[in-house]
C-alpha cells in the first residue's frame, strides 16, 4: 500500500448513511418469499419455448435442494461448488446453500480443467454441481485431483459421464424427507445465519496472477442489495433478461440478488450469441451488461448506417448531431427549444427508434460494469433513450462501490458511493474504499489480504481516480500505469477505449513499460476489414496476406491515429502491430469476464514487440 490515511488528501465522499441494519442472503430470501407470490419469478427456454417458474414453486424446490444436500452430508459452512451456464438450477442452488449455512463457490463456465481443480483444491468443495456433460467431461479429467471432491451432481439427465446423481434426484431425496418439522427446523437455522457469516468464496479473474479466494459474506452482499436498491429503480412490473456470467460478483449481486429482492422477473437468455433473438422475444425492461455489449451494438448500429445509400448515411450523422445537441442540453439540466425539438422528434423516428426495438423497445435502464464505458457510446444511447447506469465496483467489494442514477447522471463517471459507502483518493491517485461492501479477505492468503487492506479498514482498489462535485471518475488501473523509459506516465485504458469505437478494430493493447516509447496491439475487426478490401478490389488468400499489405496498413494506420489527435505526443503510439487472431479465454489472454490479461498478451508477443523496438534509435 503507498499511503496511511493520514496521508491521504482531503478529497473524500460518503454515499451516505447505510440503509438498514446488517443482515443475510437467506433473511433476503424469506423476505422476498413473503412480499412476492408472482406466478413468473423465473423464465428460461426450453424444448424452444418460454417457461416459468413461480415463486412458490422456486421456495420449494430451495428448500427440497436443502434437505437433499442434507442426506449427502453437507453441512453448514461446507463448500459446496457450481460450474454452470445462467439457468434456474444455479439459482436454486445457490440459495440452497445460502439458506443452509453452506459456502458455495461459483466457476466460470469457460475454464479449462486445470482451472478448475486449483479452485476445487483450494476451496476445498466437497459437492460440486455442473450443468451439462460438457462440464462434467471437465471432471473426469481431474477428479483424481480433488481428494475433497466427495460427489458430482448435474443439471441435466441423463446424467452424464463425470457426474454421480442429477440435481432431480437431489430434489427428489429433499422431498421425500420433507415434513411439518423438517420445514420449521429448516427455517429455524436459516434464521440463525449470522450477517458475518461467510457465503461465497468467488476466485477473481486472475489478470495479474493466479485466483485467489474472495471472501465475501451474507452481509457484504446484502448490504450492497439494500444499499443497490436505493440508487436503481426497480420493481415487481420489471423483467431483466440475465446473460453475463453468475460466476461474477456483477451479475450476481445486481442481476439475481437485487432482482430477486425487489420482485423483478428474471429470464435467462439461452446464450451470447443468441442474445438479440432473446431480446426481441422476452422484450427486457431493465438488464446489467458489460461494455463490450454497447461496443458491439454500437458498432452494428455504425456499420448498417455506413452500408446504407448516401442519405441513409446523412440522416443517420444528421440524427446523431441533433442527439448530441439534446444530450448536451438535457444533461445540463435546460429544455431544448421548440425547433430543436421537432428535429428531435423526427431523429428519433428515423434512427433511434430502431435501436430500441432491436433491444426490445421496453428497455428502461441499462446497468454497466465490469470495464470502462466508453463516454461516446454512453452519449449516443442516453440520445436515444436508453440511459446507462455505469458504476463501479470490484469483487472484493460486493462489488458496487458507487453507480449513476437517474437523478444523479454524469457521463464518464461512474457515479457517486452507495450509501454506506465511504472513498477516498490517496495522494498518488488510487482509490480507496471502505464500509460493509469489504471483503473479508482472500481465503489462505494473509499476507494479500494485508496488501490490500489497512489498519482502518480501508482497502486499496488499485484503481487510479478522482472526485469530482462527489462523482468518481476512473483513469486507469494503477498497475497498468506505463511508465516509459524517459519517465512519462501514460494512461492506456483511455487511449485503448478510443481506438476500440472504430469498427474496423476489435481490440487494442498498449504496449510501452519501461521503453522508449508506447506502440499498439491491435485485433482488426476481420469482418469489416475484408469488406472494405474487397470494395478496393485487393487480392489476399489470409489475413497474414491481407494484413501484410501497404493499403490495408494505410487504412488500419488512418482508423488508428485519426482518434487519437488529442493525445500529448508522448502519449501517442509511435508504431501499431496488427495480430491476426482474436484475444481468448482458450488461450489465456481474456479473463471470463472478456478483460484482457496485459501480462500473457506482452509475453506471448514478446518476439514480435521487441522487434518494433530493435531497429529503432528514437
Amino acid at each position: 500500500m503507498t499511503a496511511s490515511t493520514t496521508d491521504l488528501q482531503h478529497a473524500s465522499a460518503s454515499g451516505g448513511p447505510r440503509p438498514g441494519a446488517p443482515g443475510t442472503l437467506s433473511e433476503l430470501f424469506f423476505q422476498a418469499l413473503r412480499n412476492y407470490d408472482k406466478p413468473v419469478a423465473m423464465m428460461y427456454k426450453a424444448g424452444g419455448e418460454w417457461r416459468s417458474i413461480s415463486h412458490r414453486v422456486f421456495g420449494e424446490r430451495v428448500r427440497h435442494t436443502v434437505f437433499g444436500l442434507q442426506a449427502l452430508g453437507v453441512k453448514r459452512g461446507a463448500r459446496v461448488a457450481l460450474l454452470s451456464e445462467n439457468r434456474p438450477e444455479w439459482a436454486i442452488t445457490d440459495f440452497a446453500c445460502l439458506t443452509m449455512g453452506a459456502v458455495d463457490v461459483p466457476i466460470y463456465p469457460t475454464l479449462p480443467a486445470d482451472k478448475i481443480a486449483y479452485i476445487l483444491r483450494d476451496s476445498q468443495s466437497e459437492v460440486l454441481f455442473v450443468s451439462s456433460a460438457e462440464q462434467a467431461a471437465k471432471i473426469v479429467e481431474i477428479r483424481s485431483e480433488v481428494p475433497a471432491l466427495k460427489c458430482v451432481v448435474s443439471f441435466d439427465v441423463p446424467i452424464p459421464a463425470g457426474a454421480d446423481r442429477s440435481l432431480a434426484d437431489v430434489e427428489a431425496a429433499g422431498r421425500g424427507a420433507e415434513t411439518a418439522d423438517s420445514i420449521a427446523r429448516y427455517e429455524a437455522e436459516a434464521a440463525q445465519i449470522e450477517p458475518g457469516d461467510l457465503a461465497t468464496i468467488i476466485y477473481t479473474s486472475g489478470t495479474t496472477g493466479e485466483p485467489k479466494g474472495t471472501m465475501l459474506s451474507h452481509d457484504n452482499l446484502f448490504s450492497n442489495v439494500q444499499a443497490s436498491s436505493t440508487c436503481v429503480p426497480i420493481g415487481t412490473d420489471d423483467i431483466s433478461l440475465s446473460f453475463l456470467p453468475l460466476s461474477h460478483s456483477f451479475e450476481r449481486m445486481a442481476g439475481h440478488y437485487l432482482m430477486y429482492a425487489n420482485g423483478v422477473t428474471v429470464a435467462f437468455a439461452e446464450s451470447m450469441d443468441l442474445l438479440v433473438k432473446n431480446f426481441a422475444e422476452i422484450r427486457p425492461t431493465i438488464m446489467t451488461a458489460v461494455p463490450r455489449v454497447y461496443e458491439k451494438i454500437y458498432a452494428r448500429v455504425l456499420e448498417n448506417a455506413l452500408a446504407g445509400s448516401a442519405i441513409k448515411k446523412r440522416i443517420f450523422f444528421w440524427a446523431r448531431d441533433v442527439g448530441d445537441q439534446v444530450a448536451d442540453i438535457t444533461l445540463a439540466g435546460d429544455t431544448p427549444g421548440a425547433a430543436l425539438g421537432i428535429k428531435a422528434k423526427i431523429a428519433d423516428r428515423l434512427v433511434f427508434s430502431k435501436l430500441r426495438a432491436r433491444v426490445g423497445g421496453r428497455l428502461r435502464l441499462f446497468v454497466s460494469g465490469g470495464a470502462p464505458l466508453a463516454p461516446e457510446i454512453n452519449k449516443f444511447f442516453y440520445t436515444a433513450g436508453l440511459t446507462i447506469l455505469e458504476g463501479y465496483g470490484l469483487t472484493e467489494t460486493s462489488p458496487v462501490i458507487s453507480v449513476n442514477t437517474p437523478d444523479h447522471f454524469r457521463i464518464g463517471t461512474v457515479g457517486r458511493p452507495i450509501p454506506g459507502v465511504e472513498v477516498r483518493i490517496a495522494p498518488d491517485g488510487e482509490i480507496l474504499t471502505r464500509g460493509p461492501h469489504v471483503m473479508q479477505g482472500y481465503y489462505n492468503k494473509p499476507e494479500a489480504t494485508a496488501e490490500v487492506i489497512d489498519s482502518e479498514q480501508w482497502f486499496y482498489t488499485g484503481d487510479i481516480g478522482r472526485l469530482e462535485e462527489g462523482f468518481l471518475r476512473i483513469t486507469d488501473r494503477k498497475k497498468d500505469i506505463i511508465v516509459t523509459a524517459g519517465g512519462k506516465n501514460i494512461a492506456p485504458q483511455p487511449i485503448e477505449n478510443a481506438v476500440k469505437g472504430s469498427k474496423y478494430v476489435t481490440q487494442a493493447v498498449m504496449i510501452g513499460d519501461r521503453r522508449r516509447f508506447p506502440i499498439l496491439l491491435v485485433v482488426p475487426n476481420f469482418e469489416q476489414l475484408e469488406r472494405w478490401a474487397k470494395i478496393k478490389n485487393l487480392i489476399w488468400t489470409d489475413r497474414r496476406q491481407l494484413l501484410a499489405l501497404d493499403t490495408t496498413r494505410a487504412k488500419m494506420d488512418k482508423e488508428v491515429f485519426g482518434v487519437l489527435q488529442h493525445l500529448a505526443r508522448y502519449e501517442m503510439p509511435k508504431k501499431i502491430v496488427l495480430l491476426e487472431q482474436d484475444f481468448s479465454i482458450e488461450t489465456g489472454e481474456l479473463t471470463p469476464k472478456l478483460s484482457v490479461k496485459r501480462r500473457v498478451v506482452d509475453e506471448r508477443y514478446r518476439n514480435l514487440i521487441d522487434a518494433q523496438y530493435a531497429d529503432d534509435r528514437e
